[in-house]
């Protein structure tokens, strides 16, 4: 077993069963600052956290700084003539590939990315040109991951359940496709997606999922705050 066989076999074992915090911020978002994310993950770190999920490259440099966790790293841009968004194009992998994170994730819904190319064309190029790399497909479906782990990914997530128009209105958490997931692949399924309470977390570990990731209930503070506002203000 080659010692690049080991080292991501040691990525997989170091976030089995653990939780992945995903830190990021958009532009448009008041936490959005590379500083602030690297915080944001060593303060993860330090209340247990078994990796963090980082947006772009800079906020990913920053983080590896900070926290001796995996990183999964992602890069979300959007092209006019696509609906994915979440490291669309192989521009994207390589600055990706520059700040060295331990996986990437990719969008590996049916949907046709930049410039009419598929899924399929796109991951064989990437494949091909870093072999080595572990990379994670975002799924909406039982057949996004399906596909996904025939053409060679090496985990899939449920990250894209309910936000695709095929997945509209798709109750998340998503523990039904979890747990078809779990049983059908021979991959690891990493539940992504709606995590809001620890009960929920539980749950999704039951369904027999290698790991999970939690954003917004713990990393973004405006909408936690808006979901309390929110129990104040309703009338039921």
């Amino acid at each position: 077993m080659g010692v690049i066989v080991l080292k991501n076999l040691k990525i997989l074992s170091k976030i089995k069963g653990g939780l992945i915090v995903s830190c990021q911020a958009l532009s448009n978002e008041p936490l959005y600052s590379s500083y602030i994310m690297s915080r944001m993950a060593y303060a993860a770190e330090l209340g247990g956290a078994c990796g963090i999920r980082a947006n772009t490259p800079e906020d990913i440099t920053e983080i590896k700084k900070s926290v001796k966790l995996p990183v999964i790293g992602l890069y979300k841009q959007v092209f006019p003539d696509s609906e994915v968004y979440i490291t669309p194009t192989e521009d994207a992998v390589d600055a990706l590939m520059e700040s060295q994170p331990d996986i990437i994730a990719i969008d590996a819904t049916g949907r046709l990315r930049p410039y009419g190319s598929s899924l399929s064309d796109f991951f064989h190029k990437i494949r091909i040109k870093y072999p080595d790399m572990l990379f994670m497909g975002d799924c909406s479906t039982y057949e996004d991951a399906l596909q996904a782990e025939k053409l060679g990914f090496d985990l899939v997530g449920t990250t894209l359940s309910g936000y695709t128009n095929e997945t509209k209105g798709t109750k998340l958490p998503n523990f039904d496709l979890m747990k078809e997931l779990s049983v059908n692949l021979s991959i690891p399924v990493i539940a992504e997606g709606g995590i809001w309470t620890p009960e929920q977390l539980k749950e999704a570990f039951r369904c027999g999922v290698h790991a999970a990731v939690i954003g917004t209930a713990i990393t973004r503070p405006m909408d936690i705050t808006r979901r309390f506002v929110n129990v104040i203000n309703s009338k039921e």
